[in-house]
């Protein structure tokens, strides 16, 4: 039996050849995850490969009928999706992400766009998002029109991980980062993310149940609020 460690891909040999990967992860609003997740519904996409890794959480989920595993990818054209359930645990993420990059960069892919959220209170103008690229990507036209990512701060998490790899690889990759709520989900910040990419990448999205469900998390909350606002000793429930 063959014995194995780390990160595996199956089926074995998988490759993502000239295909444009975008990946999302479970960060600030979930907003990568739920921009992925969304893309591979409306896109009809289909499960191409699963990434198994040796330190992943022992959960599993069904979806559609079938075994949703942690960690998959989808493929919709020239578009592959990577879909992360979950994160890997915590002292392990380091080391799972850096295999991750690895094997993308070897994949055969043309290009990875990272999605994720950033602090909506740091944003200062009127952009909904911000974009930060290699250099390698930056070489080939990079995205001189878009919003940057300022200079002066920090990026975390998976994007963080996969951006160091892709530079240090010289491979083309950016990150589109949408300002997001820190302290729930925000369908809103991956309506923003989904409009992004359609427009790049050429295909037609409907983002209205991502806005109708931003708007009842927001009624949901306002009505929470408006109780915590009455005097304890209201009659009214």
């Amino acid at each position: 039996m063959k014995v194995w460690k780390g990160m595996r891909v199956l089926p074995e040999g998988t490759r993502l050849d000239g295909t444009s990967l975008i990946a999302g992860f479970h960060g600030i609003g979930a907003t990568g995850y739920w921009t992925v997740k969304f893309l591979v519904n409306e896109l009809k996409a289909q499960r191409k490969c699963f990434i198994d890794y040796e330190h992943a959480p022992a959960v599993a989920s069904q979806a559609e009928g079938r075994i949703a595993t942690p960690y998959e990818v989808y493929s919709a054209g020239r578009l592959s999706l990577l879909k992360a359930e979950v994160s890997p645990v915590r002292e392990k993420e380091s080391e799972f992400y850096r295999e991750l990059g690895d094997w993308i960069v070897r994949s055969g892919a043309s290009e990875v766009v990272l999605v994720g959220g950033l602090d909506e209170s740091l944003r200062s103008d009127g952009a909904p998002y911000r974009v930060v690229m290699t250099s390698a990507f930056s070489a080939l036209g990079g995205l001189p029109s878009e919003p940057m990512f300022e200079e002066d701060r920090l990026i975390v998490g998976p994007v963080a991980s996969l951006l160091n790899v892709f530079e240090m690889s010289s491979f083309p990759a950016y990150a589109v980062l949408a300002f997001s709520n820190t302290e729930r989900v925000d369908p809103r910040a991956s309506a923003v993310a989904v409009d992004f990419l359609s427009k790049r990448y050429g295909f037609a999205a409907d983002t209205t149940p991502l806005i109708k469900g931003a708007e009842v998390i927001e009624s949901e909350l306002k009505i929470i609020e408006e109780k915590e606002k009455r005097p304890s000793g209201s009659v009214y429930s």
